[in-house]
């Protein structure tokens, strides 16, 4: 994207040795701007699908699973939910590590990830969501497949994202190229918890409690452990077919950006360069809140719908509008980071805010869709901002240092690390409050003081994350604009607003 109208463009530099210069466009390519094409574009972001895809049903539909189908203690599945984004969090730095140090093939540096990750990942999730017929273990069955699963999602992930710096030298393009990721992986989320919801709606309906009159634990029915089963396999197809079509039509160009020398910088040394570049801080800081906010109000709507309001009949309905309200203002996103900057657009992540607040205090159905709506509205806007932000970071850095290839995957692995360990933290100990407040696996109705617990879990504390990550975002001094001499010499224009 462009330079946004109020001037927040990256700090003046001085013109860059030859060894400096940003990536040269390949031979063939549009000299002038390095244009993609639609093909490719479209191709690029259906490589991000089956990760949204079972994202996306993980995170509306899992803890569900684990407390009323598998029938774990919330304190298991507390460590069920920690243990896996902990891992997938603890995989971040290690990816980032293997893959700056892995050699360019025929498909390129990082493509060779993620065909590689793409047969086990597959095989992890189906298993996830498979009912092993021993009882005393599950919290360990569960909690192994979990950590596996993000493990292996953090290395088909992280080059993924990363190859957006090696599509074209055009931030333009890039964030082009961004944009038709976040709409298809929008739609691949829509898809996941639309086709995962739709499959096992009979596990969870209303005639499950009536037709049970004594209290305490629901007996676990077969057809919902099946029907558990069937939606896993529909979504473990996805993880072929995606990654196929992602390298028969993204083609993977050479990272020209290396110095003379032709040497790299280490990881480890990378890594310590990074967390202290102050744009990148402020952008990890302030969706880290942002990132365990949405995570927290996904993860708790079922479960909210189903023990705290009168909703578990509106459960998919709910669902299905916030994804679809995400998938539609996606585009209307774009304009608008287009034409008012990055950090203005950061302020449509408040809207979720008070609807959050009114949800818990009006849970009726009315109010229950309008919220979706607006929260999905807010949910496409933080979740296109930071992956259109870190390109513009890596610019501002590779400006001010000269350094070989591969930094992009350390901050993107950086990046991901940080927000999954939030991630982590704000499950975790949320699920366990659960726990506190005395909540019974299996049971069709759960105590005042859990209902309480989920009230504050769907609205108070996405609330508190979502303005403390503003204040960090908005608050700051704007950097300058550069000198038209740097502008000519880097060739091109950031939009990076954050100083």
């Amino acid at each position: 994207m462009a330079a946004s109208p109020e001037g927040t463009s990256a700090p003046a530099v001085e013109t860059p040795s030859p060894a400096r210069q940003p990536r040269a466009l390949e031979p063939g390519s549009d000299s002038r701007a390095g244009r993609l094409s639609f093909c490719t574009k479209v191709c690029y972001g259906i490589g991000g699908v089956p990760n949204q895809v079972a994202s996306s049903a993980i995170a509306f539909y899992l803890q569900l699973f684990l407390l009323d189908v598998a029938q774990i203690p919330a304190a298991q599945v507390s460590l069920v939910l920690f243990g896996g984004k902990v891992s997938g969090a603890a995989a971040d730095p290690l990816a980032g590590f293997f893959i700056n140090r892995s050699r360019r093939t025929g498909s390129g540096r990082l493509m060779p990830w993620v065909l590689g990750c793409t047969p086990f990942i597959a095989l992890a999730y189906f298993f996830l969501w498979f009912l092993p017929p021993f009882t005393s273990l599950r919290g360990l069955w569960y909690t192994t497949l979990y950590c596996l699963f993000q493990a292996l999602a953090t290395f088909f992930q992280v080059p993924y994202a990363a190859l957006t710096m090696l599509l074209t030298p055009s931030p333009r393009e890039r964030d082009s190229a961004t944009a038709y990721r976040m709409t298809l992986e929008m739609a691949g989320t829509l898809m996941g918890a639309t086709v995962h919801g739709l499959i096992v709606s009979g596990a969870h309906g209303s005639h499950r409690c009536k037709e049970d009159a004594l209290p305490g634990q629901v007996a676990i029915s077969p057809s919902a452990s099946r029907l558990y089963s069937i939606a896993a396999a529909v979504v473990t197809v996805t993880y072929p077919v995606c990654s196929s079509l992602l390298y028969l039509g993204v083609k993977e160009q050479p990272d020209t950006s290396a110095p003379a020398s032709g040497q790299g910088l280490g990881f480890l040394a990378g890594l310590g360069l990074t967390v202290r570049h102050p744009p990148y801080l402020k952008l990890v800081i302030s969706f880290l809140f942002i990132s365990a906010a949405v995570q927290v109000q996904q993860s708790y709507l079922v479960l909210f719908c189903t023990h705290a309001s009168q909703l578990h009949d509106h459960v998919q309905s709910l669902v299905l509008t916030i994804l679809v309200s995400a998938v539609l203002s996606t585009p209307m996103w774009e304009w608008v980071l287009h034409r008012f900057g990055k950090r203005m657009s950061a302020l449509g992540i408040f809207g979720m805010v008070p609807f959050a607040i009114l949800l818990a205090a009006v849970p009726t159905a009315p109010v229950a869709y309008v919220v979706a709506f607006v929260s999905g509205i807010s949910i496409a806007v933080s979740l296109l901002l930071p992956w259109s932000m870190l390109p513009d970071v890596v610019d501002d850095f590779q400006l001010q240092h000269q350094h070989g290839p591969g930094l992009e995957t350390i901050f993107y692995s950086s990046y991901v690390f940080f927000t999954k360990l939030s991630g982590a933290g704000a499950l975790g100990i949320s699920t366990l409050s659960l726990d506190f407040a005395g909540y019974e696996s299996g049971a069709c109705k759960q105590a005042e003081q859990v209902v309480v617990t989920l009230k504050v879990l769907i609205g108070a504390v996405p609330t508190c994350m979502i303005l403390v990550a503003l204040c960090i975002l908005m608050v700051g001094p704007t950097p300058k604009a550069p000198s038209r001499d740097s502008s000519r010499s880097l060739g091109r224009r950031t939009s990076y607003s954050l100083a």
